[in-house]
């Protein structure tokens, strides 16, 4: 262990699980249909329309197919692959008979999306003192109940069990205690810390830094010099500090839309035509979820991976989806007036109006769901 090693402990009597579905989407249309069970499946958009790669079951990944694709490419890296159009609606019955197990277990249960869920098994313990049975357990039920399987990061702390969670997948168990957590966080790479994307990755690898141990070097104030407010992120993780608490019931402050095309474009109609659809399926879900919207934000990520965003409020709430189009597409020309680089990304997301009173955990659920609309 090296003199950089010192763990900053905090309540490490807490019991927190990360459970991640494995391949989700494809995993469900290989167990619906089994004679795809060991094929290559790719669950996606339409290749002839710009579509993307949703998930790829385990057999596609060594092929280089990956999620956020375009579709089109990974039938090219894998002409073997079968392609499905995705069912959400089914997908969403399969979500829901999951989450009922995880809180079988507790009811301390934060869904991040569709298909992954924190569980707080604090509390559990009295009637089951070991965390890893419990995740265990819980692994057992969904492969009873949905013939799924998953992976489980127990630890005591979100940011590690989420960490743990991808480490053996699929089917895997992976558990970081407080003993071993700072060891753990020194040999890991910078790459595999949550939080960290493949730009900043390899600006830390540009700074040579690689690993855990050589981020645990740099001072907070030079962090916070370098990354911004972020800086601070980076410190407490590579030191195993996450003050969070698994929340069942939580106020979303905001919703959106995104899409990564295929090929990077400066083509004005068609970006103004995506900025329109991601803005009606905002207004969708807005709708469906009987919310409202104070300001819409857009996104714009560049070929070279830089970033803007700009934001605006609305005259008035609004959960119409025209309007939130017209605002955004504003935006974007007020923007395009000043760059003249090709575009990979573009986003729209509203904040959302503050409500009186909490929503309870069906809406909650419910508005995951939507949040992870495909």
């Amino acid at each position: 262990m090296s003199q950089h090693n010192t763990f900053v402990s905090q309540d490490d009597n807490r019991k927190i699980i990360h459970v991640d579905m494995d391949a989700f989407f494809a995993a469900v249309e290989q167990r619906d249909q089994p004679k795809l069970k060991g094929k290559p499946v790719i669950v996606g958009g339409d290749p002839w329309d710009r579509g993307v790669v949703c998930t790829c079951s385990y057999e596609a990944r060594p092929f280089g197919i990956r999620s956020g694709m375009a579709t089109g490419r990974a039938l090219q890296l894998c002409p073997q692959a079968v392609l499905l159009p995705v069912r959400m609606e089914h997908y969403r019955a399969v979500s829901v008979e999951i989450f009922n197990i995880f809180r079988e277990i507790t009811p301390f249960v934060e869904g991040i999306s569709i298909d992954e869920a924190y569980l707080d098994v604090t509390a559990t313990s009295k009637s089951e003192p070991s965390a890893i049975r419990l995740a265990r357990q819980i692994k057992e039920k969904i492969f009873s109940k949905t013939g799924l399987t998953a992976s489980a990061g127990v630890s005591f702390n979100m940011f590690l069990a989420k960490i743990a969670s991808g480490m053996n997948k699929p089917d895997g168990i992976t558990v970081i205690t407080p003993t071993h957590a700072a060891d753990f966080l020194e040999a890991l790479p910078v790459h595999r810390f949550h939080g960290i994307g493949r730009v900043t990755a390899n600006r830390l690898h540009g700074m040579n830094i690689h690993t855990g141990q050589d981020l645990k070097r740099l001072p907070l104030n030079v962090l916070v010099e370098i990354f911004g407010k972020v800086g601070r992120y980076y410190y407490e993780a590579v030191r195993g500090i996450d003050r969070r608490c698994v929340t069942p019931v939580r106020m979303r402050k905001s919703l959106g839309r995104e899409n990564t095309f295929p090929a990077d474009t400066a083509d004005l109609d068609f970006l103004h035509e995506q900025i329109l659809r991601l803005s009606q399926e905002v207004g969708d879900i807005l709708r469906g979820m009987g919310q409202h919207a104070r300001a819409a934000t857009l996104k714009v990520k560049f070929a070279d991976f830089c970033q803007i965003t700009r934001c605006q409020q609305f005259a008035q709430v609004t959960d119409d989806a025209e309007i939130i189009g017209r605002k955004a597409i504003s935006l974007f020309d007020e923007c395009a007036k000043t760059f003249c680089k090709k575009i990979r990304l573009i986003g729209v997301s509203v904040t959302l109006e503050a409500r009186e009173k909490l929503p309870s955990a069906q809406e909650e659920f419910e508005f995951i769901k939507a949040m992870n609309l495909t």
